[in-house]
């Protein structure tokens, strides 16, 4: 329903006045004072230049000056900023590589690099995708153009990001009349899965529709030609028609001093053949190819200003809707009716008041949910942040001329999208992992997974994915999964789906096959962690196995892991009274201070003394600082945004603690390890970052030499604290993940 300046081509643009361009623009969007106008001058000469330098290298590129004039008018027309509009003009000019980002972050701002790198960002998409072995309207196709949307949302922080990439696609689209088929189509259906919806879906109708009539005439020529037949009239005609009956309603309406807003549209053709589909109806049946909307104070202006249509206009029986007295399920409210209209053609006509008219179009019920559908609930993260995206683009209309900065909002996302080689897009919950791609793609690929690139860079098969990476499989000629890949401290999988195809693979294999490998990784784990005497036949009956072969045949199988093996067995030796874990450093008990009814852990302290500052009074909950006083009357605990405490942790930085509420663990391990490696820079650092992203503190370390293979190696006797055998399990295998590292134990105690 909006009415929209005439885009002039871009041949008329070829001289022009730059700064009567500006100064047009900047009067347009109300942007005042020498420094917008400096700035979007300063825009234009950029690219204008990079457009010169271009020609002189005769590089084939697009006209990226023009092009950015126009991407800077649509983005006018929307009323958007002046980092915004300096964004679109030189964006072109940067995906071009004739200008750099950090060019554009010297010379303008960081703003304004830091919009052209977040379009950049969703252009990625447009390389990397691939749907050309879907057909243009099925499923498959439809299948990933979702995908691509929730992906594109999902990396868009702000609206202005999404509206320079709809304004770029806008101008490509117009641009390919006279590019090969190939290249039409490619952009077409681009534009149709992907942009055209998310103008939709932001609330920006004009460049809607004009996006899908573009991409439709070059997807569906014929479609298009029989539809453009159907109609027997231009756009440019049905537009006229619009405004005549405009004319007419807004003149009873004054008559019966009613004040309204009344506007108007004619339907355009790849919506016309749309609902010809959706509804299975010939063209004859449709009512709504010409529409007209009238939004009116009060709900009593409602019905009033139908009876004046009714009364201008014969109704059709049988197509009037009154959404006020019974509102659709999500709410929607409206008066829908059709009418023969001037000329006897059919007009539909809807009635609303300005409140109904808000909700329908920004609230829950809009009109883009109720045509929806169902949703995946998958897609919820999408539809929140699209939510988000049209309540910023709504603050910035109200706001405008105001210099509002476009606030950032985290939405939490349960999935990622990945794409394959291929370009298409693979959907996986978050945290997940090249073998759950490999598995999501086929079962058969994971099977024969050897190895994996992410964005053509070997990445271990335990890297956890991040959304928009490229994953590619290396794959061997036989299946062979790996039975690490079940033990999941080592997080190679995330996903139900692969860990129960691997699972399944080896309760496929032959009995012995899965004894022979379950006897060579208990035993390795036994040895890793130390533990001299296992009682596997008693452990064997824990599990109702009749032998100890029985035992490893469900562990080889995955029906029982290594974990819950060692667990048995630790538990069986604490019944005969042997401590599996034979700590070389005493036992520590820690223990917490009770402070109230509520227990206060002091970390790596005990039995201090606690009190409450009178200053802050903390309470359970807030967040909580500790400071030995002076006076020997212990810790004193405030909260940690107090002033005192942060003049404190000022002064006297070494009297500060680390503390939290609740109780600690009762019992800490000391346990001896040894890491043999062949030396490398960076070693002693990786060792310690992959214990303490393990949760082990480490007491002590000392370092020797020794030789391997008559090649001068590395070790390393680190004393750590350890709160269960899980966790030293689980610290172990990421050493033995370390580069150079080739034997990670638990060193024996006397």
């Amino acid at each position: 329903m909006v009415q929209v300046r005439k885009i002039h081509p871009l041949q008329s643009k070829v001289d022009i006045d730059i700064h009567g361009w500006v100064d047009e623009i900047c009067k347009k969007n109300g942007l005042i004072g020498q420094e917008a106008q400096t700035l979007l001058i300063d825009a234009c000469d950029v690219a204008k230049r990079a457009q010169d330098k271009a020609r002189q290298e005769r590089r084939i590129a697009s006209n990226c000056f023009l092009s950015g004039i126009e991407m800077a008018e649509i983005l006018a027309d929307l009323h958007l900023d002046v980092d915004t509009l300096a964004a679109a003009i030189i964006y072109r000019a940067v995906r071009e590589d004739l200008l750099s980002i950090a060019q554009v972050r010297k010379q303008f701002s960081k703003r304004v690099a830091n919009l052209i790198s977040g379009v950049l960002q969703m252009a990625v998409i447009s390389m990397l995708r691939n749907d050309s072995q879907a057909d243009v309207f099925g499923s498959a196709a439809g299948q990933q153009a979702a995908k691509v949307r929730e992906m594109l949302v999902s990396i868009i922080d702000d609206v202005r990001v999404a509206l320079i990439k709809i304004a770029e696609r806008t101008c490509a689209i117009r641009a390919v009349k006279d590019a090969p088929e190939e290249k039409r189509i490619r952009v077409a259906r681009e534009v149709l899965d992907v942009y055209a919806p998310l103008a939709h879906r932001l609330g920006i109708g004009h460049l809607k529709w004009e996006l899908e009539d573009l991409a439709f005439r070059y997807l569906e020529p014929l479609e298009y030609k029989h539809i453009a037949k159907l109609l027997d009239e231009r756009r440019l005609d049905r537009q006229h028609y619009i405004e005549e009956a405009i004319a007419s309603l807004e003149a009873e309406l004054v008559d019966a001093g009613i004040k309204a807003e009344v506007s108007g549209r004619a339907k355009h053709i790849y919506s016309i053949w749309r609902k010809m589909h959706r509804k299975d109806v010939g063209f004859s049946q449709l009512y709504d190819i010409r529409a007209v909307r009238i939004l009116v104070p009060t709900v009593n202006d409602c019905y009033s200003v139908l009876g004046i249509v009714h009364n201008l206009w014969r109704n059709i029986p049988n197509e009037f809707d009154d959404y006020i007295a019974v509102p659709k399920d999500n709410g929607y409210r409206s008066l829908h009716t059709a009418v023969i209209g001037p000329y006897r053609r059919i007009l539909e006509i809807q009635i609303r008041t300005y409140d109904m008219h808000e909700e329908a179009e920004f609230g829950v019920c809009a009109h883009w949910r109720y045509k929806g559908g169902e949703r995946r609930a998958s897609e919820q993260n999408y539809e929140d942040k699209i939510a988000w995206l049209r309540q910023v683009l709504d603050w910035h209309e109200q706001l405008e001329g105001e210099g509002v900065v476009l606030a950032h909002r985290q939405i939490t996302s349960n999935r990622i999208y990945v794409f394959t080689p291929d370009g298409h897009i693979v959907d996986l919950p978050s945290g997940a992992t090249p073998l759950d791609f490999a598995y999501r793609v086929h079962t058969e690929v994971g099977h024969r997974c050897r190895g994996a690139k992410v964005n053509n860079k070997i990445v271990p098969l335990n890297t956890p994915l991040k959304i928009s990476d490229q994953v590619q499989i290396i794959t061997g000629n036989q299946e062979a999964p790996s039975r690490d890949w079940m033990v999941p401290s080592m997080g190679y999988v995330r996903t139900v789906r692969a860990r129960a195809k691997i699972r399944q693979w080896f309760r496929d294999q032959d009995r012995e096959d899965n004894i022979k490998a379950a006897k060579t990784l208990l035993d390795k784990e036994l040895r890793q962690l130390d533990i001299k005497e296992a009682h596997l036949e008693s452990v064997a009956q824990k599990f109702n196995k009749k032998d100890i072969d029985g035992l490893y045949a469900a562990v080889g199988a995955g029906d029982i892991s290594v974990r819950q093996v060692i667990r048995a067995i630790v538990i069986d030796r604490r019944k005969q009274a042997v401590d599996p874990t034979a700590p070389a450093i005493p036992v520590r008990t820690r223990r917490a201070v009770k402070y109230g009814e509520t227990d206060i852990y002091i970390h790596g302290v005990d039995n201090l003394l606690t009190r409450k500052a009178h200053c802050c009074s903390p309470v359970p909950g807030d967040d909580i600082g500790g400071y030995i006083t002076t006076s020997g009357r212990g810790v004193t605990i405030h909260r940690k945004d107090c002033g005192n405490l942060l003049r404190l942790q000022a002064d006297e930085p070494e009297r500060i603690l680390q503390v939290s509420w609740g109780s600690a663990p009762q019992r800490v391990y000391g346990v001896s390890i040894r890491v043999e490696a062949y030396d490398r820079p960076g070693l002693l650092r990786d060792i310690s970052t992959a214990l303490d992203l393990q949760g082990v503190l480490v007491q002590g370390i000392q370092s020797s030499t020794g030789k391997k293979d008559n090649t001068d190696t590395f070790l390393l006797d680190i004393k750590v604290e350890v709160k269960s055998l899980d966790d030293l399990s689980a610290a172990l295998k990421k050493l033995q993940q370390i580069p150079n590292v080739f034997v990670a134990k638990r060193l024996e105690h006397a």
